[in-house]
């Protein structure tokens, strides 16, 4: 087989350890190995560094394990050819699984040019994209908190009833955590208990409803929940806090791509908060990318290819990017709800015949290959019209149209608006 680097490594990964297996082609259409160990500490990895470039070493291929490659691929990158590959593709043959082994094996496909590395952005890139990532985590952590805090606010605790809190403020307030909820939930934990003088504590439309707001508030609450009730909400104010020092950290990273931002931002469904996550996990250079196809496989939003015998099994989509998957299913759920929009117009197709869960699914991955166009052509969103659907396949609609009122016992006559009589 044709020997494609004549000069290659392979590293099996491990978090405290890893094992290197250099490979040099010989004059004499052999190849030298040498294997060697190293810890995973930075002087370690300095080391590795060192004896590899010692070697001649112009390309090093690892597997994607865990997140114990991310800090060899750091010192690494500037000094080697690194590719990262799927550990799904190099399996070595069963009955030869060793740590040396492994190593081996990985240096010798490299060597023969059959790995195929996997998409590592820059480092710039990896940056936000961990400051996005973390942003979206604690946005869920808030998220949870706000639940728990409703939870002792309306909970039963005990055995009895009467030992709940019973407080329904989340039944008549739609943002607990709102101006009024805040206020009210601070006035709760300080020990305030007529439901008259915490109704009044709401804010404008929220005053409409001052009759409901008394019932609602109208519970007991035991030292404990306060007690509760007050960490709680220090929590959240904490998580909100941090949550917008991170958004202008990743603003400030993101100042110089402000066009491609306002660009995705006028996509129906998504965001501010959108745009930055599609920019960081996609990136602005589309060209990595040959078709918007690949880019959506990349993504993990195009259903899979399962076909035997003529058979066709399970199509689901595959794991790909979980953090752009699911901002680009919830901005699908998000444009569903848009009026006189294309996406909507196809989230509520969708869902009559396959549920909301595919129907997000769906318009999210129509959102990534607008975004992929937007970002590759530099070009605003064109919204195209609800009915854009329907006019692109009048013929079939009006023909389906004329069966069902013929299966209603109807004649109809079909006479375009403005023709004569």
């Amino acid at each position: 087989m044709e020997v494609t680097y004549q000069r290659c490594a392979g590293l099996d990964v491990h978090k405290k350890e890893l094992t290197a297996c250099v490979m040099v082609s010989t004059s004499e259409a052999g190849v030298h190995k040498e294997i060697r160990s190293f810890g995973t500490m930075t002087q370690d990895l300095l080391e590795l560094a060192d004896w590899l470039e010692g070697q001649g070493v112009s390309h090093v291929a690892m597997e994607s394990t865990g997140v114990y490659w991310k800090p060899i691929y750091n010192l690494l990158e500037e000094r080697f050819e690194l590719l990262l590959v799927n550990a799904q593709h190099i399996k070595a043959v069963p009955g030869r699984k060793t740590d040396v082994k492994d190593a081996e094996w990985i240096a010798d496909l490299l060597r023969h040019g059959l790995l195929r590395a996997s998409l590592v952005p820059d480092k710039t890139q990896r940056e936000l994209r961990e400051l996005t990532r973390y942003r979206t985590s604690l946005v869920r952590e808030w998220a949870a908190e706000v639940n728990r805090l409703q939870k002792t606010l309306e909970v039963a605790r005990g055995d009895s009833p009467r030992r709940g809190a019973n407080i329904k403020l989340g039944s008549v307030a739609s943002d607990v955590m709102g101006v009024s909820g805040h206020l009210m939930l601070k006035a709760i934990i300080a020990g305030q208990d007529d439901p008259s003088v915490l109704a009044d504590l709401a804010q404008r439309q929220l005053r409409d409803k001052l009759p409901e707001l008394m019932k609602a508030l109208q519970g007991r609450l035991g030292p404990h929940q306060r007690f509760m009730l007050a960490q709680q909400l220090e929590h959240i104010e904490f998580l909100d806090g941090v949550i917008a020092q991170l958004s202008q950290e990743i603003a400030e990273r993101l100042r110089p791509f402000e066009e491609d931002l306002e660009r995705l931002d006028g996509i129906p469904g998504v965001g501010r908060t959108t745009a930055e996550v599609i920019l960081a996990e996609l990136g602005t250079d589309m060209s990595r990318f040959p078709t918007p196809a690949h880019a959506a496989s990349w993504a993990g939003m195009a259903p899979g290819n399962n076909e035997s015998a003529g058979k066709r099994k399970s199509a689901k989509v595959r794991k790909g990017s979980p953090w752009l998957r699911n901002a680009l299913t919830e901005s699908g759920k998000a444009a569903g709800k848009k009026k006189d929009s294309h996406l909507s117009s196809k989230y509520r197709r969708i869902k009559a015949r396959r549920g909301g869960k595919k129907a997000g699914i769906a318009v999210g991955h129509t959102i990534l290959l607008i975004a992929y166009d937007i970002l590759l052509y530099k070009r605003p969103y064109k919204e195209l019209g609800d009915t854009y659907y329907d006019q692109r396949r009048r013929e079939a609609r009006c023909q389906h149209l004329t069966k069902e009122l013929r299966r209603l016992g109807y004649e109809p006559n079909l006479t375009p608006v403005g023709a004569a009589a």
